[in-house]
């Protein structure tokens, strides 16, 4: 794997915790640091279900990417979804996104990952030129989402 990319356990939910709010609040999302603490923990303490990795050096990282798992019987097996991909706004375009996503993309791969989705919006056309230089491309319908807040 990149050095770029570094496992997160347990030990690293205080460093992520101030990453994951600084992307939400870039991207308008409103949640509270119980809210954000109660859902990183199980992911940090070995949850099945999704990891974070730390992005840039191991003992300064300017970001993370995290990965939600699921399955799909249409894609043939095991999918991911990148749930929240943020890299410090200083450091952005330098290419460390774009090798973040192949050493990301080849570790699934050999993990037996079958495909692995985002959402981006449609007007960072930065973040689309990236995503579809790494293999990433649009599919013929939209995301709908329902949660169990209502």
């Amino acid at each position: 794997m990149s050095q770029l990319l570094h496992l997160a356990g347990p030990d690293g939910l205080e460093r992520l915790l101030p990453m994951v709010a600084a992307y939400h609040e870039f991207e308008g999302i409103e949640t509270t640091e119980d809210h954000r603490r109660e859902a990183i923990a199980p992911l940090l303490d070995g949850s099945p279900h999704g990891a974070i990795w730390f992005v840039g050096p191991k003992m300064a990282p300017v970001g993370y990417i995290a990965v939600s798992f699921g399955w799909s019987i249409e894609l043939g097996g095991m999918d991911g979804f990148i749930d929240e991909f943020w890299i410090r706004e200083k450091v952005r375009g330098r290419g460390m996104g774009t090798e973040v996503l192949a050493a990301l993309l080849a570790t699934l791969k050999d993990a037996g990952v079958q495909a692995l989705h985002l959402e981006v919006a449609k007007s960072n056309e930065d973040a689309q030129r990236i995503y579809s230089r790494a293999g990433f491309s649009l599919r013929p319908y939209g995301l709908m989402t329902w949660t169990a807040k209502g």
